[in-house]
């Protein structure tokens, strides 16, 4: 039984921010599976990547689309909504529902746009944590994400070190590599500079109708990022558009149409000043920047750890998770993370597509 349910909640009372400024006030949307059980220790907190929201499973009234993990969340799969409560939150900063750049800031009476503070992911797990608490939720059996969802996950786990008995990270790392930040710079500044951006101040209704060049470019590039050379192989070949003629300059391969339509439809449904946030949340993340060593950061963390990368992921390759394991063997409790590399070849975004590949190991971190 999917059992799903979303809501909102306002929070009145202020969020102090790790840069040093407040949010007095803010809301924050979620969704949720399954059953709360008698004594609450069901729960898992499911965590999304970038652009991704509250809707990870199930499908709404009139929508062509399932949530973005539904292959794993719901009756009888890898996370089992007979047996658990799922919940996912909207992180602040982003556009679908919760406090973001596009909200009212009610101290000057209007929208924030570029006057809103720059979020890291502590703060966005801290708001989730005081949601918890208003929800009555003191505990979670799981916490799990991956990408910028497996950055939440771990900041779970060292900054809320009691909250959690297990956590599940897939396809992320304990700090973004220049790599990494590299993609999302031509995103971050193919939004800066398309004129329609207008310094942040755009009409948000006609970047919906008409998108926004710029970050259809960005996404072009972190769709080469989410993929591998050989899921592109794959996918595409060196097929031709049908249509198309060989010999005429803008005539396209199958690569080309993939990449335009993902890219031009994107800014009709992810807003720009979101993804300008989220995507600088992103780079500055480092679970080690407020500690000596990454040892000395894991030493806090108090659940079990399960740690599972893909081998064909470019974005954050393997290392970058193996690197947490290490780093727990080192200290002597190898015990406690469990490190796992699939083998596949489609890319980052193989902790989305690829589930039949990983539910197994994610349904056994839960039920051991």
């Amino acid at each position: 039984m999917l059992n799903l349910k979303t809501g909102k909640y306002e929070f009145k009372e202020p969020l102090y921010l790790e840069s040093g400024r407040i949010l007095s006030s803010y809301e924050l949307v979620y969704e949720t599976y399954g059953e709360l059980n008698e004594d609450k220790s069901n729960v898992i907190v499911v965590c999304h990547a970038l652009t991704g929201s509250h809707h990870a499973a199930g499908r709404y009234d009139g929508d062509s689309k399932n949530g973005w993990w539904d292959g794993l969340i719901g009756h009888g799969k890898g996370v089992d909504t007979n047996k658990y409560f799922v919940i996912c939150v909207s992180i602040l900063g982003s556009c679908y529902g919760s406090t973001s750049p596009l909200s009212m800031d009610e101290s000057i009476g209007k929208e924030y746009r570029l006057n809103f503070p720059v979020l890291t992911i502590s703060d966005v797990v801290k708001a989730q944590i005081n949601l918890f608490k208003k929800l009555g939720i003191q505990k979670a059996h799981a916490v799990i994400g991956g990408s910028l969802g497996g950055m939440q996950a771990l900041c779970f786990a060292i900054e809320f070190p009691e909250f959690a008995k297990k956590t599940i990270i897939l396809a992320s790392t304990y700090q973004s590599k220049p790599w990494a930040i590299a993609f999302n710079k031509i995103a971050i500044e193919a939004i800066r500079r398309d004129p329609e951006f207008k310094n942040g101040q755009y009409d948000e209704s006609f970047i919906k109708q008409n998108g926004l060049n710029g970050l259809a470019y960005g996404r072009m590039a972190g769709h080469i990022s989410f993929l591998s050379p050989n899921s592109m192989d794959d996918k595409f070949g060196r097929n031709y558009v049908e249509t198309d003629g060989l010999y005429e300059l803008f005539g396209r391969f199958q690569v080309d149409r993939y990449m335009e339509y993902n890219g031009f439809n994107f800014p009709k449904r992810f807003d720009p000043l979101s993804y300008l946030y989220i995507a600088k949340m992103m780079n500055i993340f480092d679970c080690t920047r407020h500690y000596d060593t990454l040892e000395s950061a894991l030493k806090h963390v108090k659940s079990q750890i399960t740690l599972i990368s893909f081998s064909g992921d470019m974005l954050f390759p393997p290392e970058c998770m193996s690197e947490i394991h290490d780093a727990f063997c080192k200290m002597g409790r190898g015990a406690q993370s469990e490190y796992i590399e699939i083998k596949s070849d489609y890319g980052h975004d193989a902790f989305l597509v690829e589930i039949d590949k990983f539910d197994i190991y994610v349904k056994r971190a839960l039920e051991r």
